[in-house]
């Protein structure tokens, strides 16, 4: 069996793979099995396709996992991702630990003040999602 088809099948077994279990890194691991099917049709040798298949399938996950790593920058504030920011909730009285219970959405919730110190009670606004606390700020 020549080099390449046993390449593609690596790639192919990667694809299938990821789709089971929906792990984005395979399908980098199946672009470096590609990179060395590709290699081999060139007819580079072993090495060669070795090195390119590690270049293209390790350089890959290096920079995903570092794109990743990064996240998005302030999702909490932003109502664009979380369409809780900016809404009203209605605080009656904080706690000893600086939370207060609040009915939001029809459920309740545990509020956090913004600053770590509570504004008072009344109406304040959700300024993001933290986990399943909403962290508020007074209006």
């Amino acid at each position: 069996m020549a080099d390449s088809t046993l390449w593609w099948l690596l790639a192919g077994g990667a694809v299938a793979a990821e789709l089971l279990t929906g792990t984005f890194y395979l399908l980098l691991l199946a672009l470096g099995a590609a990179a060395g099917a590709l290699a081999a049709h060139a007819g580079g040798g072993l090495a060669t396709q070795l090195v390119a298949a590690a270049v293209v399938g390790g350089g890959g996950v290096a920079v995903w996992h570092a794109v990743r790593r990064r996240g998005p920058a302030g999702a909490g504030e932003n109502t664009n991702l979380n369409l809780d920011a900016g809404e009203p909730v209605h605080i009656d009285a904080w706690g000893a630990d600086n939370t207060a219970t609040v009915r939001y959405r029809g459920t309740v919730w545990i509020a956090v003040p913004a600053g770590g110190v509570p504004g008072g009670t009344g109406a304040h606004r959700v300024r993001e999602v933290s986990g399943s606390r909403l962290v508020v700020e007074k209006i």
